[in-house]
């Protein structure tokens, strides 16, 4: 029987306390969104971003908003460097005696039709959203495992799902997450640790605003059977559950919050 099953339930649902939470993007956007609903379950929060300036920004929010809850800690790194990466998550893990969870939402775009993608942009999305999220989940994977215990959710995207125009690296780049995550899952299931993918619509994010303002956002949520796009607190909630003790079972799959677009 595994560490969860033997585990106390805990007497609210998704109850975080006593969990340590790393989020990679977490100075801004979803990031910072997921870190605050981990905190609100009582959790301890490690935000990572290579950002040093806005994760003081969001640790200052974060702490205001939620100060009885777990704590927060930050960790200033470029994932795409993966001995930084192996050396920060040494260090969190050292510094807190555990690490239980981590949420892969550091990611770029760029858009731009195929024929005029430059291959060092292609580079950079791929470097960014795929191989830095390997980074990561190498790094806490190695400790989850020794634990015994451990979630990782990756967030993918509607673009790894259905073809978007001028998403070409992007839609790659998410498209690849799939196959990580379900290794992980089918290596790390027998250990205690899930894996799990989730792959959202556009959110509106500081950045989805800006990026999809205007008549092609309202073109595109047309195409939305819930004829609009996602706020960043409904992603937030899906990571909480993914991360929970309730959602032990759920290993190897992709949650898609996305009002319907995907739909076969």
């Amino acid at each position: 029987m595994s560490p969860t099953e033997n585990a106390p339930r805990p007497e609210r649902l998704f109850d975080l306390t006593g969990r340590v939470a790393v989020v990679t993007g977490g100075a801004s956007g979803l990031g910072e969104a997921v870190s605050r609903g981990f905190a609100g379950q009582g959790a301890t929060v490690v935000l990572v971003d290579r950002d040093a300036e806005r994760l003081q920004v969001a640790t200052a929010r974060l702490r205001a908003d939620h100060p009885d809850g777990g704590g927060v800690d930050t960790r200033t790194v470029d994932v795409t460097d993966a001995a930084a990466v192996e050396e920060v998550f040494g260090d969190i893990a050292d510094a807190h005696g555990r690490m239980d969870i981590l949420v892969n939402s550091a990611g770029v775009v760029a858009l731009a039709p195929v024929e005029e993608l430059a291959p060092e942009t292609w580079e950079t999305i791929l470097s960014v959203n795929l191989t830095g999220t390997f980074h990561a989940c190498q790094a806490a994977a190695r400790r989850m495992k020794e634990a015994g215990h451990g979630r990782i959710v990756n967030i993918a995207s509607q673009a790894a799902h259905v073809a978007l125009d001028q998403h070409a690296a992007y839609g790659a780049s998410k498209s690849g997450l799939f196959g990580l995550t379900a290794s992980l899952a089918r290596e790390l299931g027998p250990h205690g640790v899930t894996a799990n993918t989730i792959s959202p619509t556009v959110v509106m994010t500081e950045l989805g605003k800006q990026a999809w303002d205007g008549p092609h956002g309202e073109a595109h949520k047309e195409q939305i059977p819930t004829r609009r796009f996602a706020e960043p607190e409904e992603i937030a909630a899906a990571v909480v559950y993914l991360s929970s003790t309730e959602a032990a079972m759920v290993n190897g799959a992709d949650l898609r919050i996305d009002g319907g677009f995907t739909i076969v």
